[in-house]
C-alpha cells in the first residue's frame, strides 16, 4: 500500500511539473509597436491593444500565473527600451537573429513569419526578377529584418529605410519607392486596409521564426518558455493561428 501511494505522489509530482512555472501573479509590462496587425494594433473602437502577440503572451500568462499591461512603444527605440527598464519583454512580431542575441535574450520559437513585398495595385504580378532588371526601389522600416531582406533583393543602394511603416506606405503612395517589405503574416490586413490601392504582389521570401524578447539573463524567459511549450502542448496556440489566419 505505501509503495503504491508513493507511486501516485511520484505521478502527481511529475504531472505537477510539466508546468511548474509560478510568477506569483506579477503584473508584467510588455512593450509592443503596435502598428502592425494582425500582430498588434490599438482597436480604435475601444483603444485597447489587441492582435495575435497579446493573445499569445496572455495565454501563456494563463498558464505560469502573470499578467501582462501592453504598452505602445515605437519600434525605433523599442530595444534601448526594454534594456533601460521601461517594460519586462517585448512582443512585437520580433525574428530571431545571431546579431539579435547577443544584446537581447528570446523565447523559443512561436511562429514562422516569412516576408511579403506590398506593391501598387498596378504593379500586381511584378516579380522579384522584374524588380532586380529595372534596378526598382524598396522600402521597409529601418532597423528591421525586413529592411535587409529588401536590401538582398535590390541592393543596400535601392533601399530607403524609414523610421516607421506609415512612412514607408505614404513613400510607395507617392511613387518615391516601387515595394514595401512587409511582415508576410500582415499581408492580408493591410490588402484590407488598403484595398484597391495596394496589394501584397510577392509572398514568401525569407522565412523567421519568431520570439518574445527580454533583457539578457532574464530569468524570466525560462518561465515563458514552459509556458509557450504549454499552449503548443494543448492546442492554444493553434487555435489562435486560425483565429488570425485560418489555417495552423
Amino acid at each position: 500500500m505505501r509503495k503504491f501511494v508513493a507511486t501516485l505522489a511520484l505521478a502527481a509530482l511529475v504531472a505537477g511539473g510539466a508546468h511548474a512555472a509560478d510568477l506569483g501573479g506579477k503584473l508584467l509590462k510588455v512593450g509592443s509597436d503596435t502598428t502592425s496587425p494582425p500582430m498588434e494594433s490599438v482597436d480604435t473602437a475601444t483603444g485597447q491593444i489587441v492582435g495575435f502577440d497579446v493573445d499569445v503572451v496572455n495565454a501563456v500568462c494563463a498558464k505560469i500565473n502573470c499578467q501582462a499591461e501592453f504598452v505602445t512603444t515605437g519600434w525605433d527605440g523599442i530595444f534601448a527600451a526594454l534594456d533601460q527598464g521601461s517594460f519586462d519583454l517585448v512582443a512585437s512580431g520580433v525574428s530571431i537573429t545571431d546579431e539579435r542575441k547577443k544584446a537581447m535574450d528570446f523565447s523559443d520559437p512561436y511562429i514562422i513569419n516569412s516576408q511579403a513585398v506590398l506593391t501598387r495595385a498596378e504593379d500586381q504580378g511584378i516579380t522579384l526578377d522584374k524588380f532586380k532588371a529595372e534596378g526598382r526601389k524598396l522600402s521597409a522600416q529601418a532597423n528591421t529584418t525586413d529592411a535587409q531582406v529588401a536590401e538582398g533583393v535590390v541592393g543596400k543602394e535601392n533601399v530607403a529605410a524609414y523610421d516607421s511603416f506609415s512612412a514607408a506606405i505614404i513613400a510607395l503612395k507617392n511613387k518615391d519607392v516601387d515595394g514595401v517589405v512587409i511582415n508576410g503574416a500582415n499581408a492580408a490586413a493591410y490588402e484590407r486596409e488598403f484595398a484597391g490601392e495596394l496589394v501584397a504582389s510577392i509572398k514568401d521570401l525569407e522565412s523567421d521564426p519568431l520570439g518574445l524578447v527580454f533583457r539578457k539573463g532574464d530569468e524570466n524567459v525560462a518561465a515563458f518558455n514552459e509556458g509557450l511549450k504549454a499552449i503548443k502542448d494543448d492546442g492554444t496556440l493553434d487555435k489562435l493561428i486560425a483565429k488570425y489566419w485560418g489555417l495552423k
